[in-house]
């Protein structure tokens, strides 16, 4: 049976934990008339399968990335997930400012990933 390369099964669970992780934070803003307190738990419950991705992500990418270079992995993710959520579910438009200070985000994995000796 083929296994999976490490960087992808890292990089595979991040993006799915990040979508779990944006629909938990922030899904319920479609819905304000639902209580706070049902959102909360309602996100909870979304973070848990989020955890149950992040947590292996880490964990099997750890050797592979440095914690430096998966948080940085997983930020990046992040930003990539949000950006297609806030458009597509939340009907929000993203503008200029928002591209730019999201590559500069970018950027800083060039940093981290670059070996400089």
């Amino acid at each position: 049976m083929p296994t999976i390369p490490t960087p992808l099964a890292t990089i595979g669970l991040l993006l799915a934990s990040n979508v779990f992780m944006t629909f938990a934070w922030y899904g319920h803003l479609k819905f304000k008339t639902t209580s706070l307190i049902a959102v909360i738990f309602i996100s909870w419950g979304i973070a848990f399968f989020e955890y149950c991705l992040m947590v292996p992500a880490n964990r099997i990418g750890h050797g592979q990335f440095s914690a430096a270079e998966l948080k940085t992995i997983q930020e990046i993710i992040t930003l990539t997930v949000f950006a297609v959520f806030s458009v597509f579910y939340l009907k929000e438009p993203l503008h200029w400012n928002h591209a730019l200070g999201f590559a500069f985000i970018a950027m800083g994995g060039f940093f981290i990933f670059h070996k400089w000796s």
